[in-house]
């Protein structure tokens, strides 16, 4: 026989409402806004190619798979408001790139891996080509690779007499603000590499670099 008690606790399991599970399942199904995101970004560069793309969308595109599970685009924004373009942000230390939001050790690292890929390619690119008829080329390798060093440096870039390039050498690191030149050590380097002229180039941590040609060697 039921009671009065049995009565109201059947009435009170029979009023538990069941949507919170039915939300819990939608938050489980649903998925984060930047998935799709990521899709479309994917399309348009594979549709359009590169150069469709600003340089945060491209950046973008490379922190997909260095933070799989976020929001990459604020990241990248970050990034190159920090550093200014592309170029720079591969070419800006470790240390620096893990003071933005977002970034840390792993990504840092990673992002280097991808600077000295490109460095490579860009000397490939370079090595065996007219130097002056690529001048735009030649500053933007320069830039990638040395823009955010923290020491000074001499870079030397050694061409033949077509000036297609033979060598890519540092020949010193100084300090932040000094580095010494050894005209003798240029020569004799230039000498044993059968070089007919040389681009002198020199950094700046706080000013980028500055670039020299000179034609004037002769053996």
């Amino acid at each position: 026989m039921a009671t009065q008690g049995d009565d109201d606790e059947r009435s009170f399991f029979s009023e538990v409402p069941v949507r919170p599970a039915a939300r819990a399942k939608a938050a489980v199904d649903e998925k984060p806004h930047y998935l799709g995101h990521r899709d479309r970004l994917r399309e348009r560069f594979a549709s359009a190619g590169p150069d469709a793309l600003p340089d945060y969308e491209l950046l973008e595109l490379l922190l997909f798979r260095l933070i799989p599970r976020a929001d990459t685009k604020p990241v990248a924004k970050a990034l190159l408001a920090r550093f200014g373009t592309l170029a720079e942000v591969l070419g800006a230390p470790v240390g620096l790139l893990q003071e933005v939001k977002g970034i840390g050790p792993a990504v840092a690292l990673e992002l280097k891996v991808v600077a000295a890929t490109a460095q490579r390619m860009a000397r490939g690119e370079v090595h065996g080509r007219e130097v002056l008829a690529s001048w735009q080329q030649l500053l933007d390798y320069c830039r990638s690779a040395m823009a955010f060093e923290a020491r000074e440096q001499f870079r030397i870039l050694f061409l033949d007499k077509k000036n297609a390039l033979i060598a890519d050498e540092v020949q010193q690191t100084g300090t932040v603000d000094h580095t010494p030149v050894y005209p003798r050590e240029v020569v004799k380097r230039a000498l044993e590499l059968s070089a007919t002229a040389i681009i002198l180039v020199h950094n700046h941590p706080t000013r980028l670099f500055s670039i020299t040609h000179d034609h004037t060697l002769a053996h």
